[in-house]
């Protein structure tokens, strides 16, 4: 073991001793290897940052990977249980959902049934759809006015710990606080687009509420949402509506809970007393966001063919190390058939080869991974005010280790065939010489 330490280190100082004598051809071999290798740390890059965006719009939508989520027919009730058994709760948050109109009363939103405020035909139909997924065609009667129809979802804690929405403006809603008259609420984008639009008066109207209330807009989120939503303290709405108001089902309200995967407990306890007021337990469903195996499998091929590209170009690489290499011997016949004269063993002769090669293709790497270490940095301050996820985006390791894993084969590969050809190299060669 000492010896073969011996003859590496002897290798590796031989080896950095021919590159520095030979700049011109290492400088040759590392421009033909550099696309490759780029081409790797790339490929492994933009998989990772696309795997990474794909993750948080699937945040955004749904919820963070291993989140618990349970759906709640409407029932009477059932409202009022979900807030007994999550009050006080961090690791779990209801969500229950309804339509509000915010603007002038007695007219028809701009945008009938919540839909997008850009959408062509804003004024057209709209629908209304009972717990069985029984939907008809809802006919306004009132004359259009300054009124946005939006959903509103009321929260009984942050759900920011399950969904991660991007702030815009503002603040979020702060559950630490007593609970306003005036209910405070945080647009979405496509409400906030709406608002600025249109000039609406604070007057929201809610199904089942007693009274008409007068919102605050305290903030602004992106929360991944293609139609105009708006988030609300439940305890803030409850001034102004019954809790079962949220749940009949002639309101349509919808009722949805995010469980942390560390709490298990509240599944079970929130289910046996829903069962316990009469609801179908087939008719609570139940299931586990999996994002990470769904983004990981729509990305597989794609990465593998990018990734087969990248070979290719590393191949032309390693296919210039292999020509500059066999070269190289060519002109130290004499040198290596001196150092067999001399005792220095065949497989160190190959050694010194293979450490050339080899450290030229780690220098590449390395030039490599700072390249695109910099063309990341630069393309985030170039486009970081039009594409926002690009702002916090840090250089991928998985793509530094591609790219020195991509050096050393391809230094591995280039060096071998003239590493060989240095140790067949008989010893009478130097007597010609």
């Amino acid at each position: 073991m000492i010896r073969l330490s011996g003859r590496l280190r002897s290798a590796l100082i031989i080896g950095g001793q021919g590159i520095r004598a030979r700049k011109l051809r290492t400088l040759l071999s590392m421009l033909s290897l550099f696309l490759g290798v780029l081409a790797v740390v790339v490929v492994q890059a933009g998989s990772e940052f696309a795997q990474k965006e794909l993750l948080a719009d699937s945040e955004l939508s749904m919820a963070k990977d291993g989140t618990l989520q349970m759906w709640v027919p409407p029932h009477a009730g059932s409202g009022q249980v979900a807030l007994d058994t999550l009050q006080g709760r961090g690791d779990a948050v209801a969500a229950l959902s309804t339509q509000a109109t915010i603007g002038e009363p007695g007219v028809s939103p701009v945008n009938p049934g919540g839909s997008p405020i850009d959408q062509p035909g804003g004024r057209g139909r709209s629908y209304r759809c009972d717990s069985q997924g029984n939907c008809k065609e809802h006919l306004a009667d009132a004359p259009p006015g300054k009124a946005i129809e939006l959903n509103l979802t009321a929260l009984t804690g942050d759900i920011r710990v399950f969904r991660p929405f991007r702030p815009e403006s503002g603040q979020w809603l702060d559950f630490g606080s007593a609970p306003a008259l005036a209910p405070r609420i945080v647009l979405n984008k496509e409400a906030a687009k709406g608002f600025n639009r249109y000039q609406v008066p604070a007057q929201m109207r809610i199904p089942g509420n007693t009274a008409d209330s007068t919102p605050q807009i305290v903030g602004v989120v992106d929360d991944g949402g293609y139609g105009p939503a708006a988030y609300i303290r439940v305890d803030e709405l409850l001034n102004w509506l019954p809790a079962d108001a949220l749940s009949k089902p002639e309101n349509g309200g919808r009722l949805q809970v995010l469980i942390s995967p560390a709490a298990p407990d509240v599944e079970q306890t929130l289910k046996a007393r829903l069962v316990a007021l009469g609801i179908d337990p087939q008719q609570i469903y139940t299931d586990r966001v999996n994002s990470r195996q769904r983004v990981e499998s729509q990305l597989s091929l794609m990465r593998l063919i990018f990734l087969g590209m990248a070979a290719l170009v590393l191949l032309i690489g390693t296919a210039g190390i292999l020509n500059v290499g066999l070269a190289t011997v060519g002109e130290r016949v004499e040198e290596f058939a001196l150092r067999r004269a001399v005792g220095t063993p065949r497989m160190l002769l190959a050694g010194i080869v293979l450490a050339e090669t080899l450290l030229t293709g780690l220098m590449t790497a390395a030039a490599a991974i700072g390249a695109g270490a910099v063309g990341i940095r630069f393309g985030a301050s170039m486009f970081g005010s039009r594409f926002p996820s690009l702002r916090a985006i840090d250089f991928p390791w998985q793509a530094g280790v591609a790219g020195v894993i991509a050096g050393l084969v391809a230094g591995l590969l280039g060096g071998l065939i003239p590493a060989i050809r240095a140790a067949r190299i008989p010893i009478a060669t130097v007597m010609r010489a």
